[in-house]
């Protein structure tokens, strides 16, 4: 891809670039702790994080309830976190609990919402999951409204097949904005890309942000951005500038991937950041996480970050 054709994709997508699925920070009751979240999201901004999604799978989203989820929000807003930095997770089970998450997310200026299907009935037809993303876009009744689809079958164990994104598209085309696949799959990724040329399509790891930067992607919306962005930017600015080092800090962004996702994605992340800031609370996480998931071999983990 040549340099022009590079900056020239950046410019399209306003929210190109590397963006934080936020750990989600408790006191000591368990609730979420808006005083951490805030220095923690200032921090992933300021290393170069483009976002932040707030209440996605590594904010352990579905472990809130929708009214401790609203609070968040603003009590992040109130703190100055600007609604353009945001991408807020909304998806449930229940429509009417997406729906409330939805108008709530537009009513605080923030129209970036990201939603998994919902995910307790498996083996859904195309028709029944057009129907959860239309009448979601409808009951929102918003222009401002920019939907993102969540594609993370290995845990939603619903997929979203390039043909409901087709109809969505379709239907909506002001309004259907990207998709974060989290799969895993490049070769899935790279279809949603070429056979949607005009979203913004995010992988869910780092470890595709360079090939799929290459073939059109967006950048990529990763679990690991709260332990490592600056590394990870590093990727993105060398693929957008043309750095021949592109190659390089991919390999070793990659390795890093590779080794915390071994383990328990969330324990392992809350214990990271936990060092990181000497502060024993990131630790806390909501059942049916516990202490005993964080990882043993932690210290060969941090050992590797630091390298």
């Amino acid at each position: 891809m040549k340099l022009e054709d590079r900056r020239r994709l950046a410019e399209r997508f306003p929210e190109h670039g590397i963006w934080a699925p936020i750990l989600s920070p408790l006191n000591h009751q368990f609730t979420p702790d808006p005083e951490r979240l805030i220095v923690h999201a200032q921090k992933l901004l300021a290393d170069g994080c483009r976002g932040i999604l707030l209440w996605g799978s590594t904010g352990e989203a579905p472990s809130f309830s929708i009214r401790e989820r609203m609070g968040l929000l603003e009590q992040l807003l109130e703190r100055g976190l600007a609604p353009e930095h945001l991408m807020v997770g909304v998806g449930c089970n229940a429509w009417p609990d997406t729906l409330e998450l939805a108008h709530h997310a537009l009513d605080c200026g923030c129209p970036r919402l990201l939603v998994v299907p919902p995910c307790y009935y498996k083996g859904i037809s195309e028709a029944g999951l057009y129907r959860v993303y239309a009448e979601l876009v409808e009951g929102v009744a918003s222009p401002d409204l920019r939907l993102y689809l969540y594609h993370f079958p290995k845990l939603s164990g619903v997929p979203i097949p390039p043909a409901v994104v087709a109809r969505l598209q379709t239907a909506f085309p002001d309004i259907i904005a990207g998709i974060k696949d989290s799969s895993g799959d490049p070769a899935h990724t790279l279809e949603y890309i070429r056979k949607f040329p005009d979203l913004a399509i995010f992988p869910g790891t780092e470890s595709l942000l360079l090939p799929m930067l290459e073939q059109g992607g967006a950048g990529c919306i990763t679990a690991n951005a709260n332990i490592c962005v600056a590394s990870i930017r590093r990727v993105y600015d060398a693929w957008l500038h043309g750095n021949p080092d592109a190659a390089p800090l991919q390999q070793a962004v990659t390795r890093v991937r590779l080794a915390i996702e071994a383990n328990p994605l969330i324990p392992t992340l809350k214990a990271v950041v936990a060092h990181s800031r000497q502060d024993v609370g990131w630790k806390r996480m909501r059942a049916p996480f516990c202490d005993g998931d964080i990882p043993t071999k932690l210290p060969s983990l941090l050992k590797l970050l630091s390298a």
